[in-house]
């Protein structure tokens, strides 16, 4: 799955309007009431990229967790990134 051009990067933001581009990555702070949700939010993001095979890098601080996503393999950010955003999205949700 090959990186995507810049105008698909920023055409398929719109898909996961909380994200943003950084670079070759797609990132997200996410923020909860209390260091155990977040750490559950992450269990949740953890199952998911491993049935996906794409796993994002997480930075947990107290209350907020970062992901940030990009393809290692392509040299950017590919479809595989917004998939996984939109699970993480998801995640967030339950």
């Amino acid at each position: 799955m090959p990186a995507m051009k810049p105008k698909e990067v920023q055409l398929q933001l719109k898909s996961v309007p909380k994200w943003t581009k950084r670079a070759q990555t797609l990132i997200r702070t996410y923020q909860f009431k209390e260091f155990m949700q977040g750490l559950q939010f992450v269990t949740r993001v953890a199952k998911r990229a491993e049935k996906s095979r794409h796993h994002p890098d997480i930075d947990i601080r107290f209350n907020k967790v970062t992901l940030t996503l990009t393809t290692h393999d392509e040299g950017g950010i590919t479809e595989k990134d917004f998939s996984m955003a939109r699970q993480c999205d998801e995640a967030f949700k339950l």
